[in-house]
């Protein structure tokens, strides 16, 4: 007789082993989330990053390498809501010595998740130490809110944050009005405006104004865009007449304000990929009166250009949403023109909302050879403009960067011009007797054959195509091989 099996567990062991399993399960999660927050804030608070710009804070988090990305993001934020505060209260208490500070950002995630957020369970070494000493945390943060007068840490978190105050900028829309028109105006409701002293038919006006409602911004008469927004149109510096490649258009400011720069004469071709961002861009030039807009709702990646339209392109202007790091250079790879398929192309601007390198510079840098190749070059838009790029290449001094911690939003912008025609020809007259002088794109291609440039869709194709020619000669040789034996 086969013995009796044992009995079924009650019922409410099987729902406290599916809890405790469950908890677990969560406290795994916050201890890893813990060390990518971290992570992510060592980069954060390295070098001009601690602007605590949001942009740069979901390019790190979004990477592949963060798992969890919702907590962590979450995590970082608040650790930098509250780091004043924490740094105060761990210097009270003397945590943070010699043996802790390299793990200093951890210990700053950690003893926020103590004193402000979830209970933490003891999982780690950081975990535990904080636990230790969470009495003489607590005891210093009452102190600490004492010594600001503050009953709750709310009030601690207003005091702190002390925001640059900055003004309010509009683009007059010359497609319809003129500057002194936009002033006078205005000064009829009491408002103080001034002219900037940068940019063109951009107006100053003091914080804090609401403009939203007002006449000239519903009739399209001005648009409310920020001073480093404004500067990207004029880096590109269309002519009217010229047919210009917006790559990523909506919501339209940018867009609108380069058929202005183009008297509303020639042509934009404006690509957006977002069936919902399209209907905004369409209202924007609807409500801007541009002309001579044409909106491609699509993948400006997916245009043919052999197409007859893009043979006559002579700007592009690429700006991508902000944290697209890791498809940006193959993004302005494809649109520097090759093979002279867009040989009208005279200047590229590349422009990003972003103040994080991996987005600016590293993708100038990636694609600089494929440029110089392709007789395009680096130039200075604004010279007079005190912040350049990172001078991690040589060449960054002609990027321009704009500082959010001061008047402006953080923007980064690239111009690549062509250059000019005569230097080609100088270079094509200096060949050896009876050979031709190899051209910039061929020398290029045969370094190309071992270093294939990072992240650009170009440089994989002519990989390819190496490949595949050197096939074609090994099964071109095998077969004269058979039929000579």
């Amino acid at each position: 007789m086969s013995p009796r099996p044992p009995p079924p567990p009650p019922q409410g062991s099987l729902t406290k082993n599916r809890r405790m399993s469950s908890k677990n399960g969560a406290e795994r999660s916050a201890y890893f989330a813990r060390r990518e927050a971290a992570r992510v804030l060592r980069r954060v608070l390295q070098g001009d990053d601690a602007r605590r710009a949001t942009a740069s804070i979901k390019s790190l988090v979004y990477s592949p390498s963060v798992r969890n990305k919702r907590a962590t993001f979450a995590l970082v934020c608040q650790t930098l809501k509250y780091l004043p505060i924490l740094k105060d209260v761990l210097a009270a208490t003397s945590i943070l010595n010699r043996k802790w500070k390299k793990q200093e950002e951890l210990i700053y995630v950690t003893a926020y998740d103590i004193l402000f957020g979830q209970q933490t369970a003891v999982m780690g070494d950081v975990e535990n130490f904080l636990i230790l000493h969470k009495d003489s945390l607590q005891t210093a943060l009452a102190r600490n809110s004492a010594r600001h007068k503050v009953k709750k840490i709310e009030d601690m978190l207003q005091k702190n944050d002390v925001r640059v105050t900055k003004p309010r900028y509009i683009r007059v829309n010359t497609l319809k009005v003129d500057a002194e028109s936009v002033i006078r105006e205005l000064e009829k409701s009491n408002f103080a405006v001034s002219r900037d002293d940068t940019i063109p038919d951009v107006l100053v006006l003091p914080s804090g104004i609401d403009l939203h409602d007002h006449p000239l911004v519903l009739n399209g008469s001005i648009f409310l865009q920020g001073k480093a927004s404004s500067m990207v149109a004029i880096a590109l510096s269309p002519k009217p007449g010229w047919k210009v490649l917006d790559a990523c258009a909506a919501p339209g400011n940018k867009t609108v304000h380069l058929a202005a720069l183009m008297r509303g004469k020639g042509k934009i071709i404006a690509c957006e990929f977002n069936a919902e961002r399209v209907r905004i861009l369409e209202k924007t030039i609807r409500r801007s009166g541009a002309p001579n807009v044409d909106i491609v709702n699509g993948d400006f990646l997916d245009i043919n250009t052999s197409d007859p339209v893009f043979k006559e392109v002579h700007a592009i202007l690429l700006d991508p949403s902000c944290s697209g790091s890791g498809i940006s250079a193959e993004r302005l790879d494809y649109l520097l023109p090759s093979y002279k398929k867009v040989p009208a192309v005279e200047r590229v601007v590349y422009s990003t909302c972003s103040v994080h390198q991996t987005e600016n510079e590293d993708v100038i840098k990636s694609v600089l050879p494929l440029a110089t190749s392709l007789n395009f070059e680096l130039a200075t838009p604004f010279p007079l403009w005190p912040h350049r790029g990172r001078p991690v290449f040589e060449g960054a001094e002609h990027l321009l960067r704009t500082d959010p911690a001061e008047d402006t939003e953080g923007f980064f912008i690239a111009l690549f011009v062509k250059k000019c025609n005569s230097a080609n020809n100088k270079l094509s007259r200096r060949t050896v007797p009876g050979k031709s002088m190899p051209s910039l794109s061929t020398k290029f291609m045969r370094g190309a054959r071992c270093k294939p440039y990072p992240f650009c869709k170009m440089s994989a194709m002519w990989l390819y195509k190496h490949l595949a020619k050197q096939r074609t000669r090994k099964s071109g040789h095998l077969r004269r091989m058979t039929q000579k034996g």
